[in-house]
């Protein structure tokens, strides 16, 4: 294992029993895939699978300005999440350019966590602390504790998802599993060989599926999240519970149109440029970090966006790759792989904003041979309701 430069999660050993082949993802040493990206792809989309997402950052911010505090350091307002519920947010920089994308869940009152991407939890986690000082030069009586490496994360994401979650927390918490809506978090308790285990269970993914997002303490108990994967992975068997890697994750938050930041966000690219508008509270708050630049973007109109693209093939355009229109380079490509559930390639792009109408004909690059793709709507996919 390659322990030297990246930092091994609570289920590593978990992961080289099952015969996964490793990489580097933000400086931790994480499973790409365990055999076939295809099988585990399928799998979240037919039953189920199983994710170790320790990577990801947890940054609690708590106080009695921790409402406010994060209403000036975010572009939403966080402020109006109900007590048990999340928010998906973006932390800008004073250019409106994207630091990071990230989910905010209410745990209390006064009581928030915030759960950013692993390479970018020491730049969240930095800009949060610098914004603690307000524009006025008030200081927010927040406290922020990064408790990255003192939780662990597993997803079960997947159709089969509740009924598997169903079989492992005991009988006085089903009904919170049952009840639980998405983007909310409950407390439960999960039964495993060794006694009752304590977890929240978010109703949230990153697949397309319905899921759910498992954190657990990692720092009291060192054992709990090994524990906790043990259950979850014999309660699925049944049900078709197959542990998947970051390829399968990446294919399948492609197809539900999701961005991935470094490829779809980054610190030079902003939220209407994305496709994020919505997501800025340009209406409802009349200050917060980003907000001039961010209004200035939305009144002229970004200089490029962000459109899904698809062929009839399964030459697939990857990021980096030209695209153009009428033998003209006019954006490039993102993100981009052929879809298994689709049959068929997929991409995201940014292109020229006058050529995002859905069946704009365009072509990629691909290698020196451009390529017939067409504009399409996202996501790519949606599972039934």
């Amino acid at each position: 294992m390659n322990t030297e430069e990246s930092k091994p999660t609570p289920l590593t050993a978990v992961h080289e029993r099952l015969g996964a082949s490793f990489t580097d993802f933000g400086g931790w040493w994480m499973p790409l895939r365990y055999g076939s990206d295809v099988a585990e792809h399928k799998a979240v989309r037919e039953s189920a699978g199983i994710f170790d997402l320790s990577h990801m950052g947890e940054i609690s911010v708590t106080g009695p300005d921790a409402g406010a505090f994060l209403d000036h350091a975010l572009v939403g307002r966080l402020s109006a999440i109900e007590v048990g519920k999340a928010k998906y947010s973006l932390l800008c920089n004073e250019q409106g350019g994207v630091i990071d994308d990230l989910i905010t869940y209410r745990l209390g009152a006064d009581d928030f966590l915030v759960v950013p991407n692993a390479a970018n939890t020491p730049a969240a986690l930095a800009a949060l602390r610098e914004r603690t000082t307000g524009f006025d030069g008030e200081v927010f009586d927040v406290t922020i504790e990064d408790r990255t490496a003192a939780t662990a994360l597993i997803a079960v994401q997947g159709p089969a998802s509740e009924a598997i979650l169903l079989e492992v927390v005991a009988p006085e918490s089903t009904d919170a599993v049952t009840s639980l809506r998405y983007y909310a978090i409950v407390d439960v308790v999960v039964n495993t060989p060794s006694g009752e285990l304590p977890v929240k269970f978010a109703r949230t993914g990153y697949t397309g599926e319905d899921g759910f997002e498992i954190y657990v303490d990692a720092q009291d108990d060192d054992g709990a999240a090994e524990r906790l994967w043990t259950v979850l992975e014999s309660a699925g068997q049944a049900h078709g519970l197959v542990p998947c890697g970051l390829a399968s994750r990446d294919s399948l938050r492609l197809e539900a149109g999701m961005p991935l930041h470094g490829h779809e966000l980054s610190e030079q690219i902003d939220p209407y440029s994305a496709g994020l508008g919505m997501v800025v509270a340009l209406k409802s708050k009349e200050a917060f970090v980003g907000r001039d630049a961010l209004a200035q973007i939305k009144e002229n109109g970004p200089a490029r966006k962000l459109v899904g693209l698809a062929n009839d093939t399964k030459r697939a355009a990857r990021p980096g790759y030209t695209v153009l229109h009428n033998g003209e380079p006019v954006g490039e490509v993102t993100s981009g792989a052929p879809s298994p559930t689709l049959g068929h390639a997929i991409a995201l792009a940014f292109v020229s904003p006058d050529l995002t109408e859905p069946g704009t004909e365009l072509e990629v690059d691909l290698r020196g041979k451009p390529t017939a793709f067409r504009v399409v709507e996202l996501p790519f996919y949606k599972r039934a309701r």
